[in-house]
């Protein structure tokens, strides 16, 4: 676009979702930049008197090329760059702001006054090409044109835009009254390798707790000399825990797995209260992309 000396250029708007502005500025003469509100560029566009009263953020004085960034506030914001050079009649425009709006009234009362209307025209000219305004049949005529290239630019994902989504998803959750009987939760297969779980443990007495394939947990109630052999088969496993949470990662090759919970000493059972928390952190969106370790993005349940 191309500017007189002290003309004004509203450029792009700016929503209210607030976020960093990148624009390039190059120009031929000294400009300055700033970010005003839209609704008080808007009422100086109607009101040229306005505009030295226009609020102004991120004002960056004097500058030919630069690359032009602002934190906007949350707000509707308009870019504004102004011509950096004195012009007389740019000053008068601003005199003569308020005698446009009644300019009838003005030649009414006066004949003299009258006389002065094409003055008076040619300020209202003036005022608007210091706003950007022209007719469209009569092309404008600039005295001393400052021609200035506004690059502007968005910031917006080019790839890999759907990160996948994680939730924890229960897989088991029990109260009960402890007894020397090994207690099996079933039901649980990794979707993809990493997948996390989270076991957590609260009990009177120390216990063992242990993810173990569900088809040596399954022989576990018939076979208990099983157990130890399985254990050291397993990584996931704490042993002589009360009170405890602790994670562990499978893949999906691991196949169905199982939790096993029963006290280390079976012969000093309490019958009082154990709770068991198991949770399984599952792709609940964009899961084509999900990551082969998704801890990172899974907290605490």
């Amino acid at each position: 676009m191309r500017l007189d000396p002290a003309n004004y250029h509203g450029g792009k708007s700016y929503g209210s979702q607030g976020g960093t502005i990148h624009v390039d500025i190059d120009a031929q003469q000294p400009v300055s930049i700033f970010m005003t509100g839209a609704g008080e560029w808007n009422r100086a566009m109607q009101n040229p008197e306005m505009l030295s009263s226009i609020p102004v953020v991120c004002l960056r004085e004097h500058v030919i090329k630069v690359t032009y960034t602002c934190d906007l506030p949350l707000e509707p914001m308009q870019l504004i760059v102004r011509d950096d050079r004195e012009s007389q009649s740019s000053r008068a425009f601003s005199g003569f702001g308020v005698v446009l709006k009644s300019t009838e009234s003005v030649a009414t009362a006066a004949p003299e006054l009258g006389r002065a209307m094409g003055v008076v025209d040619a300020v209202g000219t003036g005022i608007a090409g210091m706003l950007g305004r022209q007719s469209n049949a009569t092309p404008q005529h600039f005295v001393a044109p400052n021609d200035v290239h506004i690059q502007y630019y968005r910031w917006i994902c080019i790839s890999n835009c759907f990160p996948p989504q994680f939730q924890w998803i229960q897989q088991v959750r029990e109260e009960y009254k402890l007894t020397t009987i090994l207690k099996v939760y079933g039901g649980y297969a990794p979707d993809r390798d990493g997948e996390v779980v989270s076991i957590k443990i609260k009990a009177p007495v120390p216990m063992l707790v242990a993810v173990v394939p569900s088809s040596v947990a399954n022989q576990l109630h018939g076979k208990p000399d099983m157990l130890e052999p399985a254990l050291e088969k397993t990584f996931c496993q704490q042993r002589g825990v009360q009170s405890q949470t602790f994670q562990c990662t499978f893949n999906a090759a691991d196949g169905p797995q199982s939790l096993i919970v029963v006290p280390e000493d079976i012969d000093k059972v309490p019958h009082k209260k154990t709770e068991v928390e198991f949770f399984a952190s599952k792709c609940v969106a964009n899961c084509a992309l999900a990551p082969q370790n998704a801890a990172a993005a899974n907290p605490n349940p």
